[in-house]
Order: C-alpha cells, then sequence, then structure tokens
C-alpha cells in the first residue's frame, strides 16, 4: 500500500465541513498478542521516536545503573520540563558526579507550551536540560560514568550503552531493526514495526516482576508525571486507567499497553499532533477501554474568531 492509499486515522471538521484528513496506520492487540484489528501497513517500519525510551531506560539497567522510582520514570521520559523535571535531570547528573555540561544534545525550549511561555516571559531561554530527552541522556551519562566507558560518544551507535538499547528494543519487538537514523536530541533511531512496538510494550507489562523490563514498565506506570508532565495525555491515561502503559512519540506515534496483554500503536503520517489525541481515544475504545479521561484525550477543537466552530475527530 502507498503511502497517498494509507486509510484516514482522523478527520479535521469545520464549520460541518471536512476540511481534511490525517493518514495512517494502526494496530491493536488482544489479550493473547494477536492482531485483534489493524489499518494501513503496521507491518512495515517506522521511526518510534520517543516511544523506544522504555526500551533506551531498560538499557541503563542492564548497564548496571541502580535507577528506580521518579529517577527511572524520567530515564524513560518526553518530560515537559516542569521545575521538578529540572531538578531531577539535575541530580541524576549530580549523582554521577556530573553537571549539564556532559549531556550532548541541542538547546530547547520545553515541550510544554506552558512553561514555555514561562520560560520565555521570566527572561530563560534554550538550554539543553529543558529539551524533552535529557533524562534519558542524564541516564545514559550516568550508566557510562559508572562503567567507566566514554562520555563524549555516548551517542554513538557503537557505544555500549546503545547497543544495549538497540538489543533491548530488538528483543522485546520480536524483530530486527530496519534502519538505523537519528533521533531529534541527536540519539541512535531504529526503524521496527507498530505491531512490533505494540508487543515490546506487551512485553515490558508482562515481564516478571523484578526483570529490568518489568522494573521499567513499573517506574513509569507508578511516577507518570516524570515520564510526560501534569498537562499531558500520557500521564492523564496511567492515572486514570489502571496498570495502563502510554508514552508518545515525536510525529505522532502512540503506544499503549494494558496490563492484561491488550495493546496498541499507531502513526500518522503527517505526524500532526492535534490527530494523536482523537485517534488515542478511539482506539482505546476499541480497545473496550471506557473511562471519563478519554473525553479529555479526544479533545480537539477547531476555533473561529475565537470561537469552537469544529474538531479533530477519529475516523475509524
Amino acid at each position: 500500500m502507498s503511502q497517498s492509499a494509507l486509510p484516514a486515522l482522523a478527520e479535521v471538521i469545520r464549520s460541518g465541513f471536512t476540511e481534511g484528513r490525517h493518514r495512517g496506520s494502526l494496530v491493536l492487540l488482544d489479550a493473547d498478542g494477536a492482531v485483534e484489528f489493524s489499518l494501513g501497513t503496521p507491518e512495515l517500519p517506522v521511526y518510534p521516536r520517543s516511544t523506544a525510551k522504555p526500551f533506551q531506560a531498560v538499557a541503563t539497567l542492564r548497564a548496571g545503573l541502580d535507577l528506580g522510582g521518579e529517577q527511572l520514570a524520567l530515564a524513560a521520559s518526553s518530560h515537559s520540563a516542569e521545575p521538578f523535571h529540572r531538578a531531577a535531570v539535575r541530580k541524576l547528573l549530580a549523582d554521577a558526579g556530573l553537571t549539564e555540561a556532559a549531556l550532548r544534545l541541542p538547546a530547547d525550549l520545553p515541550l510544554d507550551g506552558v512553561e514555555a511561555e514561562e520560560l520565555l516571559r521570566s527572561g530563560g531561554e534554550r538550554a539543553p536540560i529543558l529539551m524533552d530527552c535529557s533524562g534519558k541522556h542524564a541516564a545514559w551519562l550516568a550508566a557510562s560514568a559508572a562503567n567507566g566507558w566514554d562520555l563524549e560518544t555516548y551517542l554513538d551507535p557503537a557505544h555500549p550503552i546503545q547497543r544495549l538499547a538497540r538489543t533491548a528494543l530488538e528483543e522485546a519487538a520480536g524483530e530486527r531493526a530496519a534502519h538505523l537514523g537519528t533521533d531529534g536530541c541527536g540519539a541512535p533511531l531504529l526503524a521496527v514495526s507498530l505491531t512490533g512496538l505494540a508487543r515490546g510494550y506487551r512485553a515490558l507489562l508482562l515481564a516478571d516482576p523484578g526483570t529490568e523490563q518489568r522494573r521499567v514498565a513499573d517506574a513509569m506506570r507508578a511516577h507518570p508525571e516524570y515520564v510526560a508532565g501534569t498537562r499531558r495525555a500520557d500521564t492523564w491515561l496511567m492515572r486514570a486507567v489502571p496498570g495502563a502503559l502510554s508514552k508518545m512519540g515525536a510525529e505522532a506515534v502512540q503506544v499503549v499497553a494494558l496490563p492484561d496483554g491488550r495493546a496498541l500503536a499507531f502513526k500518522v503520517e503527517d505526524g500532526a499532533e492535534r490527530a494523536r489525541g482523537p485517534v488515542l481515544a478511539a482506539a482505546l475504545r476499541r480497545l473496550g477501554v471506557q473511562d471519563p479521561v478519554l473525553e479529555r484525550i479526544a479533545a480537539a477543537p477547531l476555533h473561529g474568531g475565537g470561537n469552537v466552530v469544529g474538531e479533530v475527530r477519529a475516523a475509524f
């Protein structure tokens, strides 16, 4: 199936008129891990973007870094750079004898718009620690420092921490990475299928207690604010739906797993963030999730003249 022929996951409705569509691919797994429903081409590789972070956090544990609680959740995060996130990144670095200067990622504004506006109003400016990936980078640096690995090259695909991260992702997804690229933060980026991602998150939740995979999943679910932020859908979902594991990625990639083995993954082809919430809520309903939080997640109003005149809504 060509990309142009992918099905619509969401429709843009303005004043009762269908103004556009966001196309993509989606897969739902049943409790046994079998494909229950799919749209598009979920068997083909995509860049998982930040949905790969739980597996990258597994790598830090396998490297011998004994993280737990909020720090482990932060290692798997795309945080909003709220004050408690920044403090946690600094502590993770300080515990390893490091400072922000060790971070090898671009200076950025907070991912959360409210935090970004507050930072600019107060005279702040872009900084590496503010980038949503700084928790992951801090954990990689701490693991590397503990092992005596080179800190300047921790983003090289051949670095020991990156080899561990690749193995953790491929092992959980049950497939080899189809392509190697570079993520927005400079980290190695491995393409796998949406079906593989859904199975990988399922594997995190169903792993035996005490294993690295389960430790990451448990930390993320216990501390969802550290995975995302106080104004983010991943946090809302993990707080509202018992046992859910949820993680977003750039370019509108999303993966969720439930404790009974059900899971979903999707990517909106054009990367439209406004489509993520409506598609996520509809996919969860198809999996049988019923909770008021889905209305909050699905809300994607369109405005005209200061009034709500339409919405982005799921098309399946």
